[in-house]
């Protein structure tokens, strides 16, 4: 695996990055926003006719959104909430229901959840100085639903910056399934090693990325606790941000500082707990950068061009 401070033979093109905990935060814990979501997927069928009680759409879950979710994390191939959805009123007798009312009733009850996201401080600023630098970007993140990530891409002012916008609804694959990342590297024409991921979840974003040879970066700040599979190369650099911006870049390694931004776990901590596994019994999740805050990426990048030939 490659460090953050060895040399880079081809040069970087394209910025990958997640949505969820990377470019946006959500404000309220999920559970009573769910909740709230199922409530207005239940008022939007009765109000179309279709008198279904809310079990009938989740079962012994909490919401539809719960039993989803459960399902879903059966494999790495996406069913969408639009196939659940119609797939549950039809064993609950529904019959065929129109695709239009399905459509409605689903961006009704995301229309709840899209509210509770909102865009972290320093992304706009980040994606702009990321464009100004020449770099070309693309979003991949893991949905239920096409339609909710393009809503939430328009409601946060981020389409004028990505080329790409590829979604696990979109193209039937979740990270870290290999081929939503090599999508995407077909759409830019480019290699893995002109790539970096960014992203906030090991399993997804991280593995995946490291299963093609994308250069992996951890964005720690919204991680609410630390995975134990982590066993960075030493030495690692771990690249925190300042309050008063981004740490100073000197002899091709990105200096920490003693001021962490955001809310996430220090990485300081997560590599301390890696040590602590034994050899050979997890597989081991290896970021190549740990950065606590978007605003630093520019940073970061321009210490990998500085240490490649």
């Amino acid at each position: 695996m490659q460090r953050s401070n060895e040399k880079i033979d081809i040069p970087i093109e394209v910025i990958f990055l997640d949505l969820g905990s990377t470019l946006i935060y959500a404000q309220e814990p999920w559970p009573p926003v769910l909740v709230r979501a199922d409530q207005e997927l239940v008022r939007y069928l009765r109000q179309a006719g279709f008198l279904i009680d809310s079990t009938a759409l989740h079962g012994n879950f909490d919401t539809f959104l719960d039993a989803y979710y459960a399902h879903r994390d059966k494999d790495k191939v996406e069913t969408t909430t639009f196939v659940f959805l119609r797939d549950r009123l039809t064993e609950s007798g529904y019959g065929s229901v129109p695709d239009p009312i399905l459509r409605r009733a689903l961006g009704s009850m995301y229309a709840v959840a899209e509210r509770n996201w909102y865009v972290e401080e320093d992304a706009i600023s980040t994606l702009a100085s990321l464009k100004e630098e020449g770099y070309r970007l693309g979003l991949i993140s893991n949905t239920s639903d096409d339609n909710n990530v393009h809503a939430l891409v328009d409601q946060c002012g981020f389409r004028p910056f990505f080329d790409l916008i590829l979604t696990s609804a979109g193209c039937g694959y979740r990270k870290p399934h290999p081929r939503i990342f090599q999508i995407a590297l077909e759409h830019f024409s480019i290699k893995p090693g002109q790539a970096v991921m960014v992203g906030d979840t090991l399993e997804a974003d991280i593995a995946g990325a490291n299963s093609l040879g994308i250069y992996s970066v951890w964005i720690t700040r919204r991680t609410e606790s630390s995975d134990p599979s982590i066993a960075p190369e030493q030495p690692f650099d771990t690249v925190r941000a300042a309050s008063a911006g981004a740490p100073p870049v000197r002899d091709g390694k990105l200096k920490t500082s003693t001021q962490d931004a955001g809310s996430g776990s220090d990485p300081s901590t997560v590599l301390r707990q890696a040590q602590d596994i034994s050899s050979g019994q997890v597989p081991a999740i290896q970021p190549m950068a740990v950065i606590q805050a978007l605003s630093v990426l520019p940073a970061l990048l321009a210490s990998l061009r500085q240490t490649s030939p």
